[in-house]
């Protein structure tokens, strides 16, 4: 390298780095474009007793979703021809007594009865969660007991 100047090295240094810049474009260019190679639009299923569990899974799917949109459609209009028939009755009974606000005393009785009934239902819940966790506890015992003798050498 003695005998050669700055100018000839810089060319030679110019040269290596042209020749790395495209490299590094064909290989970016290829694998830009490697993803754009045609697909197979044929979709490979499960053979033997796995297509037919797909099979039967996605008809039970879609059975299942019919019938959930036809529950809801029947409960929608379920829900709205008896909102009407209490909007309509409480509207009729308004109009023979005058009365169309509930309030006052009347209100208040169905506040009552409406607690009394909420009461009652919380306690019976609460007795049948009784019974039932002394149970389970009796039973884990039980089971815990005999496991222990089942240990035993």
């Amino acid at each position: 390298m003695a005998g050669w100047s700055a100018d000839r090295n810089g060319r030679i240094r110019m040269r290596k780095m042209k020749i790395s810049y495209m490299l590094a474009a064909v290989i970016a260019a290829g694998a830009l474009a490697a993803p754009l190679h045609a697909q197979d639009t044929t979709a490979k299923k499960a053979g033997g007793i796995n297509k037919v569990a797909h099979d039967v899974s996605a008809t039970a799917k879609k059975a299942g979703r019919d019938t959930k949109a036809e529950v809801h459609r029947d409960a929608s209009k379920a829900h709205a021809a008896l909102t009407k028939a209490g909007n309509d009755t409480k509207t009729t009974t308004g109009n023979a007594t005058g009365i169309h606000k509930v309030g006052g005393t009347v209100g208040k009785a169905a506040k009552s009865v409406s607690k009394t009934s909420k009461k009652a239902g919380r306690a019976a819940k609460s007795s049948v969660k009784k019974v039932s966790s002394s149970a389970h506890d009796s039973l884990t015992k039980a089971g815990k007991r005999a496991k222990a003798q089942v240990k035993k050498p």
